[in-house]
Formats: C-alpha cells, structure tokens, sequence
C-alpha cells in the first residue's frame, strides 16, 4: 500500500476508534461495519497492525481492537548477554528496564508492548517494566558458530545481546559442521522453558576460513553483497561516455583549472574543488558528479540504491551503494575525462563569509587527481620534488590553504565542535589477517576538503531552506539538558566548568572545553563523554540546525556515489534549476522525503555498527598474535572493575582490577583513580604505563592487559 493512503486510512481508523459510539470488534465486524469488501481486508489488517505497532490501539486476547488506554508504550526491545534488557520508546530520552524475569520471552530487536513499574515511577529511580506482548520480531535470521552433537547441532550467535543459543535439528543443519559460520532461519522463538528453534540456510564457511569473519559481520547486519542482474544491465547500460547532447544546456567548466584530492586507493572520486582570487575576495567551486543524471528515480538502480542507503567500508572491502560500473566509472571525476557535475561556485570574502553563490548543471575536466599525501608534501614539507611536479597547481594548493584557514576560524567563532579521534587505518595480508594498525592521518589536505565540503553543504541547504522546497537536511539537536547537568558536574572533578542554561547550552561552551583538555591526560575520556552526551546526527525534512557545527543550515550534498540523501537532493536541485518544480512535484516530494530521510538514518547506523565491529575484530586478531609481547600505553578510562589503556595504534585493552597483585585497590569516583589500600599507589587517567598483552577473545572482542612484573 503506498504510504500516503496507509496513512490517510490509519487516521481515517484511529478516529472512528476514538469515537464515543465506537464498542471493542473483531476484523471481521469492523470491515462489515466500514463496508470492507472481502477481497480488501489484507488492507484493512495491514493499517490495524501499524496502529498496533505504533501502539495507537489495542488487541484484546478475545482478537478485538480498541484505542490503547495509555497503560503500555510500545518500543524496540534490546537484549543483553545476561538475559535482561531494555526497551527504547521513540522520542523519549530514557530507556525502560527489563529484569530478566520481565523478559516474557522477548529477543534483541522484537518490537514489545511494556507496562511500568508503578513501584519506580514515584520514587525517581529509574524506569523499570515487564513486557507484556511481543507485537512484531525483529530478528527473522541470525548468524552464529554451529556446534554439533550426536543427534542435533545449536547455533551459538555472533550477536551477544540475543543470549541463547538456537536449537537445530539434525534434518535441518544443511551437513554444517564444528566451526562452520552459518546464517539460521528462526523457526520457532521458544518460551521460558524451550530454546529458540531454527534451521541453516546458507553456510559462510569454516572459521579459520580467510574472509568468513567479516562475511559474516556483512550477513548478520544484513548488508546486501551482490547486486541484482537488472541493476549490473541498467549501469551498463546508462554508464555511456560523455556525448555532445549530454552537455547541451549545461555550463562548460573544462577549461577551469580544477583537481581532485582523495586517499591513495580510491576509485569513486565524486567530488573537485577549484579555486581563484579575485582581489580580495576567493572564488570558490566545488563541483560534484552529476549522479542523478544517471540514476533516474524508480529505476532499478535507484530502488537498490534507497535499500542500501550508503556504501559500506569495512576493512577488507568496500560495499557500495551503486554499482561500480558508475561508481569507478561515468560517476567518477577522473582526471582528463569530461564528466557531468553539479556545482556550487561560491563568492567568499577575507572573513570567510559567502557573499554570493551559483548551484548549477555544469561539465568538468578534472586538471590532476592528487593524493591527500602529496598535497600536505607540496603545503606542509615543502617538498622540492614535489612542488616541482605539480608547478602549475602550486599557486591554487597554496590558495585554498589560506581559504580554509579563514573558514575554519569562521567556524570556530561561531562555536562549531571539532572531535579530532585518531581513526583507525588496518592494513591486512592476502588472508585478511591484520599486519599493521594505525592512526589514520589527518593532515593539512584532508582538512582543506573537509572545510570545502562544510561550506558547500553549507550554502546549499540555506539557499533551498529560504527557496522553501522540500528538501532533507542533516540536523544535529541540542543534547538532552538532563546529559549535558550530568557532564558539566563531571567535569567539575578535573577542575573545569561549563556554562549552562536552564535547559540548554551554547555548542560554542563545548567547544571551550574541547580546547581546554588539549593534550592533557583526561582528554580521551573527557572528549569521549562529550561526545556521548550529545545526540546523533540524522535526515530529517524539517530544517532545525546543526548543533555540532554551530550552523543553522545544513545537508550532505557532496557524496552522492555513496550518500542517499545527497542523490536525493541533487534531483530536487536540477529540478528546481529546470524550473520543473511545481506543485505536484512539490507534493511527490514532501510524500515521499520523510520516509527517506528515516531509512537513510537508519542504514546509515546500520553501516557504523558494521564497520565499528569489523575494526574491533581485527584489532582482537592482531593482537592475538602479540600475546606475551610488551607495549607502551596511556590509560584512557578508570572503572571500578579495573581501567582501560589505550595504546598508540588506537587499540585498546583492560586491565582488570583481579589482576593487580601487589595491592587491593579502591576505586576514587570523583578523581577517577585507582588506589592501593596499603601501598597508597594510584593509577590515574591520562598516565603513561608498560603493559603486557595477557589473552584476546575474538567472540567476546575483548582485549586483556597485564602489568610487567
């Protein structure tokens, strides 16, 4: 049903239930009453089960549906290993409680109806309830290690939070054997007393097998690997070079000078940046691949495209959102080649502001692909060679230095927040076994794309907001006041403060504080809780700023090979420029944008817990072939059960208050301290230690240090 008439028809339902002459009836009574023909009730059973998830309504245990009462609220039920849980209500900021005896037969990702505690609600505590019905569930398969037995086998999952294993009859393990990494179908989710039941549909391969750890990170997260036949046809078929007719009504750029800088290894470079200086004043364009004009909306590749709603990078592979046929290919900026772009040329003057600005259709010809490494050599180490290579491009490198310090100081003014985490950079043999770990560099040319990036993203989502067409932004909400209250008397215990409102703060005191704890031994901790205490980014069609970066206008326009959102908007732009915008296109949009905007929220949290759990994997596998070796660290955190040391390379290990042996230790919660009862030895954030690495558990992805003796 499209979603525009399942919605009309839901609130068409909800107010007839909400009505005073409206008695609790069966499906069957109700579709008599609303001259329901026979052949459309799977309709009229599809709009009652959305009100039921979205807990509106009410299934009594006789099958009659009432408006809810208010007595339960519905929400997304998190499992843990130790079998109790939590459920998330939308839009409320604290998660309920579920003690494992409320569980009532809920797993990780079901969707549960939850009555409270009427115990916790008065006494300020936190929120506690028992699941009272499961609505909808949310794993259907699960991936996991097969073990065997004599007449059966069960399925340990990778997944820690679904805490059971899954019961597999013998006729039903597809021959699986001891280590096999499988995907399981779940047939029958069991009880209190019976296990969940499931049969094997596909087998990964053997765990030792090179590939089957992060094939099976790819399944469990249900990220799609192959494209399907018709979409590899369609980028055949629409990835045709650049002809004469393609560039009518476009402006031609080709003779600007223009280049592009991205990593060494990468092929889909889907944003050029130019520059000049005109007086005082600095020309700006960033120009992007024209990918809309190649995925056309409904077509098979767009279809696919909104599914995967980004391109994955994990750290054996890349999986992307469109085919590389268009992504390596006609997509691709590549330098010599004449490409289709949309560009946004922006007039910037001495303090960083924009004083004028063009979005249009134009045709590129890329001067030079350079490499992040070779500009900082040109900009930063001066190097002679290198200067000497690239003699004609100097003059612009050194240009848009000096621009994107001016935008930069721009940003910081008004309060933007800067996270500089080291990221994590894994280098892997030909069997996908890690030989190298390191921070990935951040340096004077990845900033200069990154600043350029920012204000182009910028300027285009103000020009759209005040033009008052539907569009999806990238909004970042001010943080909860109850978070930022916490954070603030956190940080008291170092000796820094924060001003706070009543119920908000300025990003611009954030900012402050990030500065203050530069290079100090609390900085990993204090900036990691920063960051905690602020909500995530998202899409969304309403325009309420970009708390982060301090700006009221803001969207992701820059990435369409690999962003959604941003091949969304670069359609409303061409269409808006081709003055095609009109009220029915207006109203498809504004249909059709916020289920948009929500799915790419979600793949695109969905693409972060897979890449992050794939990098902690190979951080466990490299140091599993270091067991016994010694290294120098920082601790980064101290708990009452021992304190995290964070090494060099970004790995980071525990080291376990048992495991201490000259001392019985106590845990000081204000200083954040570690300190031995008869030694009166500490062990603070920040201090620099030698530490010896003890064991790795792979399942567990967990890492454990020992001190030297």
């Amino acid at each position: 049903m499209e979603k525009e008439l399942l919605e009309n028809r839901k609130k068409m339902i909800y107010e007839f239930m909400c009505s005073d002459l409206y008695v609790p009836m069966k499906i069957k009574e109700l579709a008599i009453l609303l001259n329901v023909p026979r052949e459309e009730r799977p309709a009229l059973e599809e709009v009652l089960n959305e009100l039921l998830l979205e807990g509106k309504i009410e299934l009594s245990k006789r099958g009659k549906y009432s408006k809810s009462e208010g007595k339960f609220l519905t929400g997304v039920f998190n499992g843990t290993a130790r079998g109790f849980g939590f459920v998330t209500v939308e839009g409320e900021e604290e998660d309920i409680f579920i003690s494992e005896s409320q569980v009532n037969g809920a797993i990780h990702g079901d969707i549960v109806q939850v009555a409270l505690s009427t115990a916790h609600a008065s006494s300020g505590k936190r929120r506690e309830g028992a699941v009272v019905k499961i609505l909808q569930r949310g794993l259907t398969q699960v991936v996991g290690t097969f073990q065997k037995s004599k007449n059966f086998g069960f399925v340990i999952p990778d997944n820690l939070k679904l805490g059971q294993d899954i019961f597999i009859p013998i006729e039903h393990s597809r021959a699986a054997v001891d280590g096999h990494k499988v995907v399981v179908e779940i047939t029958d989710y069991g009880n209190d007393r019976r296990k969940p039941e499931g049969k094997v549909t596909e087998i990964i391969g053997h765990i030792n097998d090179p590939g089957t750890d992060i094939m099976s990170i790819v399944k469990g997260y249900g990220l799609p690997v192959d494209f399907p036949e018709k979409v590899l046809r369609q980028a055949e078929t629409v990835g045709k070079p650049v002809s004469t007719a393609d560039m009518a009504g476009r402006m031609d750029l080709r003779d600007w000078q223009m280049v592009t800088i991205d990593g060494e290894d990468a092929k889909d470079l889907d944003d050029a940046v130019s520059l000049t200086r005109e007086g005082e004043r600095y020309r700006l364009g960033v120009h992007i691949a024209d990918v809309a004009n190649y995925v056309q909306e409904h077509s098979a590749l767009d279809v696919e495209a909104l599914e995967r709603g980004t391109s994955v990078y994990l750290t054996d592979r890349v999986i992307p959102m469109l085919p590389h046929t268009l992504s390596n290919g006609i997509c691709s900026l590549n330098a010599g080649q004449d490409r289709l772009a949309l560009s946004c040329m922006m007039l910037i003057d001495p303090k960083g502001n924009v004083i004028d600005h063009k979005i249009a259709e134009t045709v590129v010809r890329v001067d030079q692909r350079m490499s992040y490494t070779s500009v900082r050599k040109i900009l930063k180490d001066k190097d002679e060679s290198e200067r000497a290579k690239y003699r004609e491009l100097v003059p612009m490198f050194e240009c848009m230095e000096e621009l994107a310090a001016i935008l930069r100081k721009r940003r910081r003014k008004r309060g933007s927040i800067d996270f500089d985490f080291p990221e994590t950079k894994i280098v892997l043999d030909g069997r996908g076994r890690p030989l190298e770990i390191k921070p990935y560099e951040r340096n004077v040319a990845t900033r200069i794309i990154e600043d350029f990036m920012l204000i182009a993203n910028e300027t285009v989502a103000q020009d759209f907001f005040w033009q008052e067409i539907p569009f999806i932004y990238r909004t970042h909400d001010t943080p909860d006041s109850e978070k930022i209250h916490k954070l603030g008397t956190f940080i008291n215990n170092f000796g820094y403060s924060m001003k706070i409102g009543q119920d908000e703060i300025h990003p611009k005191e954030l900012q402050k504080l990030l500065l203050k704890i530069e290079d100090t031994p609390e900085e990993p901790l204090l900036s990691r809780l920063t960051l905690r205490s602020m909500k995530r980014a998202k899409y969304t069609t309403q325009n309420t700023g970009h708390f982060g970066l301090a700006t009221q206008y803001y969207c992701h326009f820059t990435s369409p090979i690999r962003r959604y959102p941003d091949l969304q908007i670069h359609r409303i732009i061409k269409e808006t420029l081709r003055g095609r915008m009109n009220e029915k296109r207006i109203s498809h949009y504004e249909g059709i944008l916020p289920q948009t905007a929500a799915q790419s929220s979600a793949r695109e949290r969905r693409a972060d817990e897979a890449e992050r759990e794939t990098d902690k994997l190979k951080k466990v596998q490299y140091m599993s072939e270091h067991i016994g070796e010694t290294f120098q660290g920082v601790i980064s955190s101290v708990t009452a059960w021992g304190m995290y040391v964070e090494l060099p390379n970004t790995v980071e290990g525990m080291i376990h208050v048992t495991n201490l042996n000259d001392d019985y230790y106590h845990f000081n919660e204000e200083a954040y301290e570690l300190t031995g009862e008869s030694t009166g030895k500490t062990y603070k954030l920040g201090q620099k230690l030698e530490v010896v690495v003890a064991d790795t558990d792979e399942y567990m992805r967990t890492i454990d240090f020992i001190l030297p003796e």
